[in-house]
């Protein structure tokens, strides 16, 4: 669908402002939980892709991850807070676990 952003929800607080500030920009998007992303992603094709923000980190085994088909579908991601961490993860950056815990610990 042209115009349109799809949402990859990783358990934020915010997903539903994000999805509402994209809506009044005049930009239609949906909001997908993460583990349905890869399904959704099938049957729409979004001109972007957000990722939200979550509790996990990519530095477990079992954490939350985009599906890889987001990295390869030449459209803009932007990820918030969580949501950088797939895309860090994916261009291969290392990620290191911060002696002082994550920045949602401290809040």
């Amino acid at each position: 669908m042209k115009n349109s952003i799809l949402i990859i929800d990783f358990g934020s607080q915010v997903t539903q402002l994000i999805a509402r500030r994209v809506r009044e920009a005049g930009v239609y998007s949906e909001i997908v939980p993460f583990n349905k992303a890869a399904e959704k992603l099938e049957d729409f094709e979004p001109s972007g892709i957000i990722l939200s923000g979550g509790p996990a980190s990519v530095i477990g085994d079992e954490t939350p991850r985009a599906p890889e088909q987001v990295f390869k579908m030449g459209i803009p991601v932007l990820g918030i807070c969580y949501g950088q961490q797939p895309c860090a993860h994916n261009l291969a950056v290392k990620l290191k676990r911060l002696i002082i815990g994550s920045l949602a610990e401290q809040c």
